[in-house]
């Protein structure tokens, strides 16, 4: 009883708060995705094919650039120009075996990602109830007028400085997971970065 009210009384207890369910939140997460994405063998397969794919592609890449950095004289230019072309060929089979085994691996995250969300929408729900209306902490500056809708979301006065559950609970689940899932091993594979179930549209093909 002594502990807990000590703990009410301190000044940054409601922010150790928010902080510390955000953090056991990014783990309960992470467990889930493991138990139901990360300890599979499709999803081992699937991010061993895109490191793969990625380191091979790298490769082919930077022996393209040294091969295109000499230059060819007239007697070997129509070989040069035939191995360029099986060169590009390859680089796009290997291109689109990456961009294959990104978008099943975004399938793949699906189920977890649905759990996830479901663990996410209850715990802000918890947080809302238990701190709407009150100051969990105070911003060192005074946020643009975008950021300040959303810092001062629900808080009664005019103190721009006043900062919301809803703005902290968002840095912290933004900033914490995307840590720890590094810290984890199970942050995205390099060659799956910027690529996903609708990647951008290929250059090449236009």
């Amino acid at each position: 009883m002594a502990a807990s009210s000590a703990l009410s009384s301190f000044r940054y207890a409601d922010s150790l708060v928010v902080v510390g369910i955000s953090v056991c939140t990014a783990f309960l997460c992470e467990a889930i995705s493991w138990l139901l994405i990360y300890r599979t063998s499709t999803y081992k397969s699937l991010r061993s094919s895109i490191d793969k794919a990625s380191k091979k592609l790298d490769t082919m890449k930077s022996t393209s650039a040294s091969s295109s950095s000499k230059k060819p004289s007239s007697s070997s230019s129509l070989s040069s120009s035939s191995s360029s072309s099986s060169r590009a060929k390859k680089m796009d089979r290997v291109e689109t075996s990456l961009k294959d085994a990104t978008r099943e691996l975004s399938l793949s995250k699906f189920k977890s990602g649905a759990v996830v969300a479901a663990v996410l929408f209850v715990v802000f729900g918890l947080l809302n109830s238990l701190f709407e209306g009150r100051v969990v902490a105070k911003l060192p500056f005074a946020p643009i007028p975008l950021v300040l809708k959303m810092s001062h979301r629900g808080l009664p006065g005019t103190d721009p400085t006043d900062c919301s559950m809803v703005f902290l609970y968002f840095l912290c689940s933004i900033s914490i997971r995307t840590n720890l899932q590094k810290f984890l091993g199970f942050a995205p594979p390099r060659g799956a970065a910027g690529a996903g179930l609708f990647p951008m549209p290929d250059p090449k093909a236009s």
